[in-house]
């Protein structure tokens, strides 16, 4: 069992990366990965996550819980950016733990990775789809933008929606009102009414983005990174409007209490109220920075990964972190977060400003679109991301060799880009959205503590190895790093870390029924290394 642990050689890998011959295109400087991070990050985390965190756990706290959530990966940035700097090679977290804790380690965390970055695009897709449908005014049946497995009560007629308390009257749509199960066997009893439930078949127009990003990915790095500048400009435009004009619209009183009181309905346990709370939010809205480390599975294709890497992984979380904090502050001061319990956590900001902002209607449309267009840039860079990792992994002989096929042409994975398309497509059109961002979050931490591990290990047996970019005050920011995302791993819901389990179970029997018996890395490489 001992091969289990062996490891690739560094100076091997040193060398891959300079010569890089009939590999991927060196097309990207430091502007362009800037622009990959922020295009990875600010999405469904931002838009979605927000409100989910305020009305679930942290309140107006949620401000407070996007920090913590920062300074988690604040420590871990650091990290990345010391290894994409010193092995500027693709694979991101999974080839640093290759060269620094062993196969075993580099397959847990490549199969984590296949959470975070096929996940989180599946995810987003759901979340994209769901606002084209408000941009259209629902005009999508509901059957075809929801999985098999959601319904939807329906509540329909003026004479109905009359009789109902103010809060869901002020939900009604064209005449009609989305009930939960739990609102229907509340006022079933109350009321004698007709609610018509109706279920999804699939999700046709996730499906629909996640094709359109794969045949861009397939086309080139350099166009889909030119086209993700764009939408990033847009993006970044509007929240940005958003917090300006929204700033005017603040009312103290929903800041107040800043924290979720203990006993309030809803929210019993420890990570549901006062300072317990912001540390779930935490673990909720962590989502929102999931894309800083996908900056670094483009390290191979950097004109200048030394310097340009750094660069693109601080920056890009940096510029987020202040984004958030000042979205969310004026998300929670247009709305109290009560009523993001209930109203609004797909379109929340929509329905802060629908809501609470009068006469800015455009301004809803607006932030509608720019999210569409923020939402494709961040699958755009997790669907890149999991076919670099799948790339490496291929290449390795983890994992079948079709995976790192390129493209005559276009030097692009375009094989593994045509195959994440039909997995995460799948999921995607058949699984509610619901389930899968957490286990995407769980997948980013399990990466986060497994890189800051290895670069105490990296440090301490290749001391002399040249870091263009050092960690500062090793081993404090990486312990610190495993603590904070250990933490948060901890705070996550428990059916989130038992459907997580079994995803490790299953990735152990691939990799020691395939993965074991075709790896390439050689004995002789391995005795090198010791």
């Amino acid at each position: 069992m001992s091969n289990i642990f062996k490891k690739k050689s560094i100076p091997l890998l040193l060398k891959e990366a300079a010569t890089n011959e009939g590999g991927l295109k060196k097309t990207l400087g430091a502007w362009s990965l800037i622009a990959l991070g922020i295009g990875a990050i600010i999405g469904a985390g931002l838009f979605v996550r927000t409100a989910a965190a305020a009305g679930e756990a942290a309140g107006s706290g949620v401000t407070l819980s996007f920090a913590l959530a920062a300074v988690g990966c604040a420590f871990a940035g650091l990290c990345y950016a010391e290894f994409a700097s010193t092995i500027p090679i693709a694979g991101s977290a999974y080839t640093y733990s290759y060269a620094t804790l062993g196969e075993i380690v580099a397959w847990i965390i490549g199969w984590a990775l296949l959470m975070e970055y096929a996940l989180g695009a599946a995810t987003v897709s759901i979340a994209w789809s769901e606002y084209l449908n408000n941009l259209l005014g629902g005009a999508i049946p509901y059957e075809w933008c929801h999985s098999p497995f959601e319904h939807v009560n329906k509540l329909a007629g003026t004479e109905y929606i009359a009789q109902l308390p103010q809060e869901l009257m002020a939900m009604a749509k064209n005449g009609v009102v989305i009930l939960s199960d739990s609102e229907l066997g509340r006022l079933s009893a109350e009321l004698k009414i007709q609610v018509q439930t109706t279920s999804g078949y699939l999700n046709a127009p996730a499906l629909g983005i996640l094709l359109m990003v794969t045949l861009l990915l397939i086309k080139g790095t350099q166009e889909s990174a030119f086209i993700n500048g764009l939408m990033v400009f847009l993006k970044v435009a509007i929240v940005l409007i958003f917090i300006a004009i929204g700033w005017q619209f603040i009312n103290p009183d929903n800041h107040t209490p800043y924290l979720i009181p203990e006993g309030v309905e809803n929210h019993e346990g420890v990570f549901r109220h006062g300072w317990g709370g912001v540390v779930g939010g935490a673990a909720i809205v962590f989502f929102a920075f999931i894309g800083f480390d996908a900056v670094s599975t483009a390290a191979q294709e950097a004109k200048n990964p030394k310097r340009d890497m750094p660069i693109g992984i601080l920056g890009s979380l940096v510029i987020c972190t202040v984004l958030y904090i000042l979205f969310a502050h004026v998300l929670t001061g247009v709305a109290p977060w009560q009523e993001y319990e209930k109203a609004g956590k797909e379109a929340s900001v929509a329905y802060a400003v629908n809501t609470y902002m009068h006469g800015y209607g455009w301004l809803a449309t607006g932030i509608t679109i720019a999210i569409l267009a923020g939402f494709s840039s961040v699958i755009l860079v997790m669907l890149m991301g999991q076919s670099r990792v799948f790339y490496s992994m291929s290449k390795d002989g983890l994992i079948p060799g079709v995976f790192s096929d390129l493209h005559p042409k276009f030097r692009t994975p375009y094989k593994s880009n045509m195959i994440l398309f039909i997995l995460v497509g799948a999921f995607a059109a058949f699984v509610p959205g619901s389930v899968a961002g957490d286990l995407t979050s769980f997948g980013t931490l399990l990466a986060f503590v497994i890189v800051c591990a290895g670069i105490i290990v990296m440090r301490k047996k290749f001391p002399d190895l040249e870091r263009p970019f050092k960690t500062p005050w090793v081993p404090v920011i990486p312990i610190l790093g495993m603590g904070v995302c250990m933490f948060m791993i901890i705070a996550l819901d428990i059916s989130t870390l038992e459907v997580a389990g079994l995803w490790m179970i299953v990735g152990f029997l691939i990799y020691f029924f395939y993965g074991k018996r075709n790896s390439k890395i050689s004995e002789q490489q391995e005795s090198a290394e010791e």
